[in-house]
């Protein structure tokens, strides 16, 4: 009678532990997928949207662009291709927010750099006063590493019309003229299709922690 008790509590157990493996396993298949939304102009606060991009819904992707980076190479968006993203603005006078994004920016650096899938991408919006050695000098200060962060100059239009109409990272267009100027603390997530997948606060330490969480998300989506 003993042994048979002994036989009965080991089948109970051992049927108790498939149970929860069974259960485990159902739960992860059936638990919905973490997925980021892809932002569409349509989506985004229309103070930050070019008026001739309010109404689109959805196949917003970021233009083609041609600029030079702190070493004077060309880098285009071939330089990213099939790479995740993180772009910023900025420049390297900017006494204010752009020291405070730099240095997150620098942490995000620190955190990828082991990720071949993973870049970052920081446009100056004072090309004029950005040149390349100017940007070069910066870079060797806030510890850029040349294969995972370009820092890029040049067409000022054109650096403008990147923030304005493909990023949706500011609330003036900006002519491109000598004295004006755009600012933003956004910082995007840019998918391997180069579509927008979140927008965070590079000057609040929360926002980058949440932009990190983000980065695997989109990562394992990859992945699966």
């Amino acid at each position: 009678m003993g042994d048979f008790l002994k036989q009965f509590k080991f089948f109970g157990l051992v049927l108790g532990l498939l149970s929860i493996i069974i259960i485990y396993f159902m739960y992860n298949a059936l638990k919905p997928k973490e997925r980021l939304p892809v932002y569409q102009p349509s989506m985004v606060n229309p103070e930050l949207v070019d008026s001739t991009l309010h109404d689109t819904k959805k196949y917003h992707t970021i233009a083609n662009f041609e600029l030079i980076n702190q070493n004077g190479d060309t880098i285009t968006e071939k330089d990213y291709e099939n790479s995740i993203y993180i772009a910023d603005f900025f420049f390297t006078t900017c006494p204010s927010i752009c020291p405070i994004m730099t240095k997150n920016m620098a942490e995000i650096q620190g955190s990828i750099l082991e990720d071949k899938d993973i870049r970052l991408l920081s446009h100056s919006v004072t090309p004029k006063i950005d040149s390349v050695a100017q940007l070069k000098k910066y870079a060797l200060e806030k510890g850029v590493i040349d294969t995972k962060w370009n820092l890029v100059t040049g067409d000022k239009k054109q650096i403008y019309e990147l923030a304005r109409k493909s990023y949706l990272a500011v609330k003036n267009d900006g002519d491109g003229g000598p004295f004006d100027m755009i600012h933003t603390e956004n910082f995007m997530l840019i998918d391997k299709e180069r579509r927008i997948r979140g927008f965070y606060d590079g000057t609040n330490t929360e926002e980058i922690e949440k932009l990190l969480e983000d980065l695997q998300i989109l990562k394992r989506s990859y992945n699966n």
